[in-house]
């Protein structure tokens, strides 16, 4: 064990993570002719008892699911003076090598960003109020903040959709403003931390392999994948692949038409310009023969042909 500074000369898998060391990120870049970077935000965490519960209510979408948010819904007027002064906040400095124009991922894109993009534009973002009703009115709010539950116990709250980068004391300000947020203990504050990642389409096949140097493979959020689950997937297969090509075998490709096909031929499609971090979503998925108007029919009939891909996969004995 201990810190791998050099790149192996033999086959070997790279999956650092987004937060590589500084020796090894030197190497990469090297071998890779640079790499690129972006930021990723979070958001802050307040206690369940410090809400002000008579001026929210729990209920999810169109009355789907256990009522598993904490909605505080806001009229115009405590909407327009919020948006207002989120956009004035002051934000917190990024390294001076980032500040000029830091890149931030879409997924996680601040709050504060997006709100300077147009005055209902975070209202129309994480703040709709489509498929709520507030049962003091009877009626859609004008925008509503959800608050996520953060552990079993439902003691500590997420605020949904409100990644943020301002600072410290402009959180607990600009945030109370909310309804039902005026007294918010803030056990976390929504930070901004910068990530990097290789550019994957110039450089990478869809089995994870390097495209000038076979033998190497690259996995994991370095890649330019978003999320735990599609991290690991592509360690997995980056991992039998570099075992299969040490064997002399034809490495594993993934169709298409299962999510982990979709990203891998995402993140090796050299058509892609303006690379960014990609998470698993059903938008990247070739459509269906016969379209399905209803979501949540298509979605299902999508899970089902990916399922079917993978049958075919397993019982072939590759």
């Amino acid at each position: 064990r201990g810190e791998v500074t050099e790149i192996p000369r033999g086959p070997a898998v790279i999956a650092t993570g987004p937060l590589t060391s500084e020796a090894l990120s030197e190497q990469i870049q090297r071998l890779c002719g640079g790499s690129l970077s972006f930021f990723d935000a979070a958001a802050p965490i307040v206690t369940r008892e410090s809400l002000d519960m008579e001026q929210c209510f729990a209920a999810s979408r169109y009355g789907k699911g256990d009522s598993d948010y904490i909605n505080c819904p806001m009229n115009k007027e405590q909407y327009d003076l919020f948006a207002d002064e989120l956009v004035r906040a002051e934000r917190a400095p990024v390294h001076s090598f980032d500040a000029g124009n830091p890149k931030v991922y879409e997924g996680c894109m601040p709050i504060e960003v997006l709100a300077a993009r147009g005055h209902d534009a975070i209202r129309f973002g994480p703040m709709k109020p489509v498929g709520l009703r507030d049962p003091k009115t009877g009626h859609r709010p004008w925008a509503v903040l959800q608050l996520r539950t953060e552990n079993l116990e439902n003691t500590l709250y997420n605020l949904v959709g409100f990644q943020t980068n301002l600072k410290f004391g402009e959180q607990k300000r600009v945030f109370r403003m909310i309804p039902g947020l005026a007294h918010a203990e803030f056990v976390r504050y929504g930070v901004m931390h910068r990530n990097t990642f290789i550019d994957s389409p110039r450089l990478l096949r869809r089995d994870f392999s390097m495209k000038t140097r076979p033998d190497l493979f690259f996995a994991g959020q370095l890649t330019g994948l978003e999320g735990y689950l599609a991290a690991m997937f592509s360690g997995l297969l980056a991992g039998k692949n570099a075992v299969r090509r040490c064997q002399g075998r034809e490495t594993l490709v993934l169709p298409r038409e299962t999510m982990m096909g979709a990203l891998s031929h995402y993140i090796s499609d050299e058509s892609v310009k303006d690379f960014q971090p990609m998470g698993a979503n059903f938008g990247i998925l070739p459509p269906l023969q016969e379209p399905i108007r209803d979501k949540r029919r298509r979605y299902g009939a999508l899970a089902e042909r990916s399922l079917e891909r993978i049958e075919k996969i397993i019982n072939s004995g590759v």
